[in-house]
């Protein structure tokens, strides 16, 4: 509680909020939504030369962000998948 006795709670992320490869994360979804909704970390990391965990250890910020986007983990079957939505 904040001195004024309301609740405060986080702002979600903005893009200026996010890392160099949470931009370019974003960017590759952005660019492949129209023509795909599942994503595989392991796949988004070949197309941008990072690993799997570092495509999953950056996921979050851009799941919680208020984006043009609706990312949400989908399923974890031979590595992580994630559901995207414009």
């Amino acid at each position: 509680m904040s001195a004024t006795g309301t609740t405060e709670t986080a702002a979600a992320p903005a893009v200026t909020d996010l890392t160099d490869k949470q931009l370019r994360i974003l960017g590759y979804l952005r660019e492949h939504a129209d023509s795909r909704t599942y994503f595989k970390s392991r796949l988004i990391a070949e197309e941008l030369d990072m690993s799997a965990k570092e495509v999953g250890a950056n996921m979050p910020p851009i799941c919680e962000g208020e984006f043009d986007l609706d990312v949400e983990k989908w399923g974890y079957s031979s590595g992580t998948t994630w559901m995207v939505t414009a």
